[in-house]
């Protein structure tokens, strides 16, 4: 970069404030908002190398999302995990842990390189021609661990300028507002479809938010349960009953909500999961089907996640699942002011009586002739016609055949179990624990 110190416009950072605005009354996502403020304070003159964004998120998963800015590169994002795990030593040798660990709003460094290297990443900087660095944290608010931590690096020879400073620090706080504003989004979207499923969340974001809204649909359906969790929730504690339920869930549940599937709701020990299909046979085939493969998929997972138990000296989980296809409603029900969004209606209530007849029955998968007539040529094996609790006419019961499950496939298996957590989580990490220090939580800093 040119060694010149030119003044930044004031009309041209202005135009990016007023852009940040737009862009998040806009609705914008995050990505997009990041990496058009990138390019658009690089346009604006500011001799910008690289810049490092990452936003504290409320999520079920994750404890932040991470954006990495490099001229002429593009944008790197990255989500970083929830995990209690201890800080790395990088983290600790960092700039962020400097910032937090002594309550500083910013921290400026010039990288000379004859002299020695205050923190670790000062190495890697200079290798990309950085030449001057600052790092901030910006909180979204004084009571909450949502919030905004990052850093700014050029490349020009000259440095940060007072001028360049002074735009930064302007325009720090209209990013924070906007970003504020996305993430608020994002959360929202977070929580919807965590809580009540895609397509529901979606519904009740866009408006479908009255008691008795909703819709009539016709769906495969899919009802699933652990068996002997009574027993186990008066035997065993609180951790081993939750944590077994979980294993449970990330093995049996996972196939039912990929593939047109969505899992409505988990009820105690167990869901239901639904695959939406038009009132014709070919839309029904597909969802039946699609149904059926990922019971192959949760069965096959539920065998692997068994050996897995067995090698800990731990006992099987045994489950049982109902398939069955039909029309239900697809809506709010519930209080005026305290509403759930599921399915409900006979077929429902049918399936749940076929996922309880796998007490009965040596099958641990169970499904209604109506279902199985969807399913082309798979075996199935018919068991009887059954007199259903509340429902007049009797239901012919088959169970299929899953000799296919015993190869569980690269789809089908376990998610694999991570142990690595990158410096930019460690960042978002400290950065709640500090909150709750201050909020006096009695746990400490990792």
């Amino acid at each position: 970069m040119s060694t010149a110190q030119a003044e930044i416009s004031t009309i041209l950072m202005d135009k990016v404030a007023d852009w940040l605005t737009q862009s998040a009354l806009a609705g914008n996502d995050l990505e997009t908002l990041v990496k058009g403020f990138c390019e658009r304070l690089a346009a604006a003159g500011l001799p910008l190398k690289r810049v490092h964004l990452s936003f504290s998120m409320l999520h079920p998963l994750y404890d932040a999302l991470g954006f990495t800015w490099l001229r002429g590169q593009g944008m790197e994002v990255e989500g970083f995990r929830k995990e209690d795990g201890v800080h790395s030593d990088r983290f600790l040798t960092s700039p962020y842990y400097h910032l937090l660990s002594n309550k500083l709003d910013h921290l400026r460094r010039r990288l000379d390189p004859s002299v020695p290297s205050e923190f670790p990443v000062f190495d890697e900087l200079r290798l990309m021609g950085v030449t001057d660095y600052m790092a901030f944290v910006h909180p979204f608010s004084g009571n909450t661990s949502q919030g905004m931590i990052g850093s700014w690096s050029t490349d020009s020879a000259s440095g940060f300028s007072d001028s360049m400073i002074s735009a930064l620090l302007r325009i720090q706080n209209h990013l924070a507002i906007a970003t504020k504003m996305a993430v608020l989004t994002r959360l929202a979207d977070n929580m919807m479809i965590t809580y009540l499923g895609g397509d529901a969340g979606r519904r009740v974001l866009d408006g479908q938010i009255k008691r008795g809204e909703g819709d009539t649909i016709r769906a495969a359906l899919v009802m699933a349960d652990m068996r002997g969790s009574t027993r186990l929730a008066e035997t065993s504690g609180r951790e081993i009953y939750i944590d077994t339920l979980n294993q449970f869930f990330d093995a049996i549940a996972a196939p039912f909500n990929r593939r047109g599937g969505q899992i409505m709701s988990f009820i105690g020990d167990g869901f239901i999961a639904v695959y939406p299909c038009e009132r014709h046979r070919a839309q029904s085939e597909t969802a039946c089907q699609a149904a059926l493969a990922a019971t192959h998929k949760a069965t096959a997972r539920m065998m692997d996640l068994n050996l897995r138990r067995k090698e800990q000296g731990l006992g099987d989980i045994k489950f049982g699942i109902g398939l069955h296809v039909g029309n239900v409603m697809f809506g709010n029900v519930g209080l005026t002011d305290r509403l759930t969004f599921s399915v409900f209606g006979s077929a429902v209530n049918e399936v749940q009586r076929l996922q309880t007849l796998t007490k009965k029955y040596p099958h641990s998968v169970l499904a209604s002739k109506g279902f199985a007539s969807y399913c082309g040529a798979n075996s199935w094996l018919t068991l009887g016609n059954e007199e259903l609790a509340g429902i007049k006419q009797k239901l012919t019961v088959l169970s299929p055949d899953l000799s296919g499950a015993l190869a569980l496939d690269e789809d089908g298996a376990l998610e694999p179990i991570y142990d690595r957590i990158s410096d930019a989580e460690q960042v978002m990490l400290l950065h709640r624990d500090a909150a709750r220090l201050s909020a006096g939580d009695p746990r400490k800093l990792q």
